[in-house]
């Protein structure tokens, strides 16, 4: 059973509420990067147990979108957001006021609930609004996506300077807390057909999970951020077998992949509402494969050049900025009664997706192949993304056709 809620026009969050959510959510994975190395020696710890503060956190994610989701279908979109940015507030402190490393990894592990912003974001935004005008809002959030990655290392470094690498976790604090106060103002439920109980909605999961048309949005999404998640993973160990640059240079160029999905971000956002969700990823994912397969053609012509490298993964970042927002919302539009279980599941396999690529990638790469496995690898995600997204629109195609008139004619 259903049960009515108010008007959602009433209780629609602004965007740039739903903006900062999700930038905090993006923010609070790298902000302290440059302050891991200061922070083992603080605890007299080892750098590799202190790194879990990245890796721990990202399959805390994961698993906490799995159910961050449900919940949201369940109790509705606001008390779950509310309630994760309350823990985020809460496991900052501890991360601050921790002692030994062990109570820190502790409470960053806490510190993922966070990840409501960007789980619960497109949902909102789905409950909201059309699949096509959703695609085009979710564009320009995923705008912040791209900001806050760029921005966090250079606000984190500048502060453990000035202030040391306690400072980082301070931010969190005042930040999550102006972030709650924002949300508990503005941001109303837009879930308006809760479930009863959660017998009543995992009783409807079945149609979720043997949807076709589910999975080829959550593979198309899980591939195309596969192909960053190697760029990560390898560019690296390539810029510095084959180019003499500092290490601030070759910050520079790794963010211009995350640029180029501030562009494609921005076109989705403008485009988004002309042209079907489909049409969009396939043309992502095309832009990500010609760029990478231009790239790869120069570099087998003789012609090594940072510019040529970094230039031709552009094309990624561009490629995923047209994708993301429409496989998002196509993955939520495929059952809406379950669109914040969607936007968890489908976020969760592009996380865990995300870290088997970039296991593969170091496991794979080395000084001799570096170049050869980044492409591969690189290319490899993009064209299964693009299969994906080609799958889908051929439901799509299959589903129109059947439903015309002519196809309802006897023969």
């Amino acid at each position: 059973m259903l049960r009515s809620e108010p008007n959602p026009a009433k209780s629609a969050p602004g965007i740039a509420t739903l903006i900062l959510v999700t930038g905090l959510s993006t923010l609070s994975l790298n902000m302290f990067i440059p302050s891991l190395s200061k922070i083992a020696v603080s605890f007299s710890a080892d750098y590799g147990l202190t790194s879990v503060s990245i890796a721990g956190y990202l399959g805390m994610t994961a698993i906490l979108q799995i159910v961050i989701g449900p919940l949201s279908d369940r109790f509705g979109r606001r008390p779950v957001m509310l309630a994760g940015l309350l823990i985020f507030i809460v496991a900052s402190i501890g991360c601050l006021l921790a002692t030994d490393i062990w109570t820190f990894l502790a409470f960053r592990m806490v510190q993922a609930s966070v990840i409501c912003g960007a789980a619960l974001a497109p949902a909102i935004v789905r409950d909201m609004v059309p699949a096509r005008q959703a695609a085009s809002l979710l564009g320009y959030i995923s705008m912040a996506m791209a900001v806050a990655p760029m921005l966090g290392p250079m606000f984190g470094g500048v502060l453990d300077e000035m202030f040391g690498w306690r400072a980082s976790f301070v931010a969190f604090v005042t930040i999550g807390t102006l972030i709650f106060g924002l949300c508990w103002i503005d941001l109303g439920e837009t879930n308006q057909h809760p479930s009863d109980t959660f017998a009543d909605q995992f009783a409807t999961y079945p149609e979720l999970l043997s949807s076709r048309r589910f999975w080829g949005y959550s593979l198309c999404m899980t591939f195309s951020t596969g192909a960053f998640y190697a760029f990560l993973a390898g560019v690296p160990l390539v810029a510095k077998a084959l180019f003499v640059m500092s290490t601030g240079t070759l910050g520079i160029y790794i963010g211009s992949i995350t640029g180029g999905f501030f562009v494609g971000s921005f076109l989705s956002g403008r485009y988004a509402k002309r042209y079907h969700l489909t049409t969009l990823m396939i043309a992502g994912r095309v832009t990500a494969c010609a760029g990478l397969s231009a790239g790869l053609a120069i570099f087998l012509a003789g012609y090594v050049h940072e510019l040529f490298l970094f230039g031709a993964t552009i094309f990624v970042g561009i490629g995923n900025g047209l994708t993301m927002p429409s496989t998002s919302v196509g993955a939520m539009s495929v059952r809406p009664r379950l669109a914040g279980s969607a936007a968890g599941l489908s976020g969760a396999l592009t996380v865990a997706g995300g870290a088997i690529i970039t296991f593969l990638t170091g496991v794979i790469i080395n000084e001799q192949n570096g170049v050869y496995v980044l492409y591969a690898m690189m290319l490899a995600c993009s064209a299964l993304g693009l299969l994906a997204a080609l799958a889908v629109g051929w439901l799509d195609h299959r589903d129109a056709r059947d439903q015309s008139p002519d196809s309802q004619q006897p023969h």
